[in-house]
């Protein structure tokens, strides 16, 4: 077992845990660039890969990061990366729900929970560019990326579709040899 790769996991986990103002997703750019650009740990694709698994289980889109502590120390990794990330916003949020719940009456609580809204959305919206960047290796693929990201904002209906039509689009360009 590789104790010090076991400890740049929890190290790298608990800082982005801290600062994951809604969820793992709103953090993806900085796990990409942690786990691809400065650590190494794996490439572009292999953590498109793992985002595509993450995303298509049942479950927490927080599984990407046990996904990546599994892939890179197998089991201690998993438990490691997912301890990591949970457990220190996890009692932040227990600390901050606590004060929230005492104060609710005061203006700074409803003026701090009105600006960490556009904080989280930008966040979460970073993780979206980050992931076409990461997995979008064609034209079609962003294409693909950019009308799901368009049904899903003004059409209102079930992600299925979306799914379905862009898994239909590349099937049938993959069978007509484009982009070849």
């Amino acid at each position: 077992m590789n104790w010090q790769l076991l400890l740049d996991i929890v190290t790298v986990f608990i800082s982005l845990s801290v600062v994951s103002i809604g969820g793992a997703n709103a953090v993806l750019p900085d796990i990409r660039r942690q786990v691809v650009d400065v650590h190494g740990w794996m490439n572009e694709a292999t953590f498109a890969d793992l985002f595509a698994i993450s995303h298509a289980a049942p479950g927490p889109n927080v599984i990407m990061v046990s996904l990546i502590g599994w892939h890179m120390a197998g089991f201690f990794g998993l438990v490691a990366a997912t301890l990591a990330i949970l457990v220190p916003s996890s009692l932040i949020a227990f600390a901050v729900g606590r004060v929230v719940n005492r104060w609710s009456d005061k203006r700074w609580i409803a003026v701090a929970k009105q600006g960490l809204v556009p904080i989280a959305v930008g966040l979460i919206l970073a993780s979206g560019i980050s992931m076409i960047k990461a997995a979008d290796h064609n034209l079609l693929l962003f294409l693909i990326s950019l009308g799901t990201a368009a049904f899903m904002a003004f059409a209102g209906r079930n992600p299925l579709w979306a799914l379905a039509g862009g898994t239909l689009l590349n099937i049938l360009a993959l069978q007509l040899g484009w982009p070849g």
